[in-house]
């Protein structure tokens, strides 16, 4: 999987490209409504023998959506605060066994670290939490969508891959698409 972050265009930096935000080149050949439509149809150009590495596919009109999953209370910072400690502690209790003199027994270090671990989850929960003084009760996910999302080509390619995406559009989805 590309990184969309990175420069270049195709998700991978060029030689002598600086990795620096660039807006994209090329010619737009199809706008769809979803990124799932966008991918359908660059694999379309791929399976057409189409020179995908020259395709952009472009996020128009980007909004940043967050969905709220719940309210945030005491109980709930400080329940995800320990188990995220106690994970963190146990790793670190497990390390610490296995480099414990031979003979010793594991056993102490893997409750030490897991008890230091939940101890520690607990403090950091719970100052996080307390200096939000009240201001975002809430847990959410965000996700960054678009309006629409354009396939751009380069231009001596623009008009092969109008052809296939015309051809594409024509067919009825199947069943595993």
């Amino acid at each position: 999987m590309s990184n969309p972050f990175a420069g270049g265009g195709a998700g991978r930096p060029t030689p002598g490209t600086p990795n620096l935000p660039t807006p994209p080149t090329g010619w737009p050949i199809g706008s769809y409504g979803t990124y799932e439509e966008a991918q359908r149809a660059v694999d379309h150009l791929a399976d057409s023998d189409f020179p995908v590495q020259e395709v952009t596919i472009v996020g128009v009109d980007l909004m940043l959506v967050e969905r709220v999953t719940g309210r945030l209370t005491w109980g709930r910072v400080l329940g995800g605060g320990a188990a995220s400690g106690a994970w963190f502690g146990l790793f670190v209790g497990l390390i610490m066994g296995m480099f414990s003199p031979q003979g010793a027994s594991w056993f102490g270090p893997v409750l030490a670290g897991l008890g230091a671990g939940i101890v520690f989850g607990l403090v950091f929960a719970a100052v996080g939490y307390a200096s939000t003084r009240g201001r975002r009760d809430f847990s959410s996910a965000s996700q960054l969508v678009a309006g629409r999302y354009d396939v751009l080509a380069q231009p001596k390619h623009a008009e092969q891959g109008r052809d296939l995406l015309a051809r594409l559009a024509m067919r009825p989805p199947t069943a595993e698409q």
